[in-house]
């Protein structure tokens, strides 16, 4: 990959109010989120808001909306899907936090922290359910197949991932197929959506998948490397989780692979031993191998991939945004 090709220009990574062209349509996503998970019970309400905390950047449902104002046709039906998707990937943080032993989530405690593991399993299934649910009020059933086949593989990615642990031996393009599903299979999920629901031709639709695919891979790779060096106080959720269950990610698979014989007998046993000190003590061995660097290369040549894939695009300030966010979901430390 040309060098060139993954520097960030500074004038389009860190654009001044990224989402304010979408801010109206942003709105109304919440108000149908704000609408569909009202509950009759109210420690079912209350269980419910306190998940508002989980939703950050809006990420997913900004693509969806981002693509479909840059195919030229905002459709009710996008604020629907939007609040859709947002649904689910909340239903899966609230079981990945359960399936990491996780107390923080965006500076605000876990579901299972604060009521329990059974509350957490039952939130998320209460989540997944209410967006089907919704997503079936559309009137086209794409809609509905679309998200069912993406959540089908985000369960089975997550759930392929959970099996793997322990596996020492596991390669680089396992590990990319474990997050093509767990990660960017939604992620593509929601552009496929924004651009099919806008009108666009078959051949528009797959590249703008394929841009959120690409997208989706990055983003999960950026947030690997920040489980192994990042801090907690600014990512405001808990780190280190994956090494303390033996799921590795692609810097220490890099070590493993290039390592030397001494090197990688040293990080398999700080991968075996228990406690909690595993990133501390991995450290100079990936730095020794520039394993962080390498995946760091990794998810900008992915960002780069799906830049061009927004070539079936007129230029256009939407376009330009979701440009600048693929220069984003690598540089970031949350």
């Amino acid at each position: 990959m040309n060098a060139s090709v993954l520097e960030m220009p500074p004038s389009v990574a860190r654009p001044v109010a990224l989402y304010a062209p979408i801010a109206a349509e942003l709105e109304e996503v919440e108000r149908v989120l704000a609408r569909e998970l009202r509950s009759r019970y109210p420690a079912v309400s209350e269980v419910v808001e306190h998940t508002r905390g989980y939703r950050g950047k809006r990420l997913r449902p900004v693509l969806l909306l981002l693509v479909a104002r840059a195919c030229g046709r905002v459709t009710p039906a996008h604020f629907i899907l939007g609040a859709v998707v947002e649904m689910i990937h909340t239903a899966t943080l609230v079981h990945d936090d359960v399936l990491d032993g996780a107390t923080v989530r965006r500076h605000v405690p876990t579901v299972n922290s604060r009521w329990g593991t059974q509350a957490s399993i039952l939130l998320g299934d209460f989540l997944f359910t209410h967006a089907f649910h919704l997503a079936a009020s559309i009137d086209d059933v794409r809609g509905c197949r679309i998200i069912g086949q993406a959540t089908n593989r985000v369960c089975e990615g997550e759930l392929c991932q959970e099996l793997a642990q322990g596996k020492l031996d596991l390669n680089e393009a396992e590990y990319l197929d474990l997050i093509d599903g767990k990660t960017a299979e939604l992620i593509a999920c929601c552009c496929q959506l924004g651009s099919l629901f806008a009108g666009m031709s078959p051949e528009v639709v797959a590249s703008l998948t394929r841009y959120g695919r690409h997208l989706g891979l990055a983003f999960q790779i950026a947030d690997d490397v920040l489980d192994l060096v990042g801090e907690e106080t600014l990512a405001g959720k808990s780190l280190g989780t994956d090494l303390e269950q033996q799921k590795l990610t692609l810097p220490v698979i890099h070590l493993l692979a290039t390592g030397t014989p001494a090197q990688v007998a040293e990080a398999r046993a700080i991968l075996t031993r228990p406690g909690t000190e595993q990133r501390r003590a991995l450290r100079p061995l990936m730095d020794a191998t520039r394993s962080l660097a390498y995946a760091r290369t990794r998810a900008l040549e992915f960002t780069a991939s799906a830049r061009a894939e927004l070539a079936c695009l007129s230029p256009s300030p939407y376009r330009a945004i979701l440009e600048a966010i693929s220069y984003k979901v690598v540089d970031r430390d949350h």
